[in-house]
């Protein structure tokens, strides 16, 4: 292995927990901004701006969209777009907190489609720590539930979640991280593009509702998912499952510095659990 290789792969799970950090703290800045514009809409402009401004800053990335790269970056793109799509559709029959939990299970989902469909081999170390990020979600996330037809669907946005980590790890190595990323999020704008011009598309009501779509999409999108894919070139799809996990404890954690909510001890205990796996983690791929 060369020392370069190396490098990339001590620095890929901490590269990931700033992308977990970014998606935290979006569950914050984007409260005010869902409530006074539908989600679709929301998702769409989100979406949209940081797919122009990836070919604003570098225009010759066209010329890196091969077939393979359109091929690949669509597909991940799509299962991208069903996990939102289908966590949006979720939310709205179920609680904020339940689809929380049920989306994390991609911590689950990513390891058994890895093991069923790449003949991936996860060890028990690896195991343990999904079980353990589980545990701690479920402390996080979980008050008491109902199971219905918005858990279900969220369940099937926590496997398309599982399933464009999948296909990341299996498809980045090797082809222009940059181009398959724009390829991806141009997927995403496609499809929630098309759902909110059905709902009625809703722009961004005010400066502020601007501010939070350009913050979104610059850096918890667009930067977000340019480190995602180059990290997962560097490392197996369920430790990056793991790491991901922390967006939750992230969002707990920036809730209570930025938005004044209280911590209770078991979502404290939650989080730590939740930390701990992602250590681990961390630690076995350094």
């Amino acid at each position: 292995m060369s020392s370069s290789h190396a490098l990339k792969m001590r620095l890929a799970p901490w590269a990931l927990l700033l992308v977990s950090a970014s998606w935290g703290l979006a569950f914050v800045v984007m409260k005010d901004a869902i409530e006074r514009q539908s989600v679709n809409s929301f998702l769409f402009t989100r979406f949209l701006v940081a797919v122009i401004a990836m070919f604003l800053l570098k225009p010759t990335v066209i010329q890196s969209i091969n077939r393979e790269v359109l091929r690949k970056g669509f597909v991940a793109g799509l299962f991208l777009a069903a996990g939102y799509i289908l966590q949006t559709l979720g939310l709205a029959l179920t609680g904020a907190a339940v689809t929380g939990f049920i989306t994390g299970l991609y911590v689950v989902a990513t390891p058994v489609i890895a093991a069923l469909v790449l003949r991936v081999r996860i060890t028990a170390f690896t195991w343990g720590c999904v079980l353990l990020a589980t545990v701690g979600l479920a402390l996080l996330s979980l008050k008491g539930w109902n199971l219905g037809y918005g858990e279900f669907l969220v369940f099937l946005c926590a496997i398309a979640f599982a399933a464009h980590i999948i296909a990341l790890s299996k498809w980045s190595n090797g082809l222009d991280v940059y181009a398959m990323t724009i390829v991806q999020l141009a997927t995403c704008a496609l499809a929630t593009g098309v759902i909110s011009l059905i709902q009625g598309y809703e722009a961004p009501p005010d400066s502020n509702g601007w501010y939070v779509v350009l913050f979104t999409a610059i850096i918890c999108t667009a930067v977000a998912f340019v480190v995602q894919t180059w990290s997962q070139a560097h490392m197996s799809a369920t430790k990056v499952a793991v790491i991901l996990t922390m967006e939750v404890v992230f969002a707990a954690l920036f809730a209570v510095v930025f938005g004044g909510e209280s911590l209770s001890l078991r979502t404290l205990f939650g989080g730590v659990l939740v930390f701990a796996a992602m250590f681990m983690i961390v630690l076995k791929e350094a």
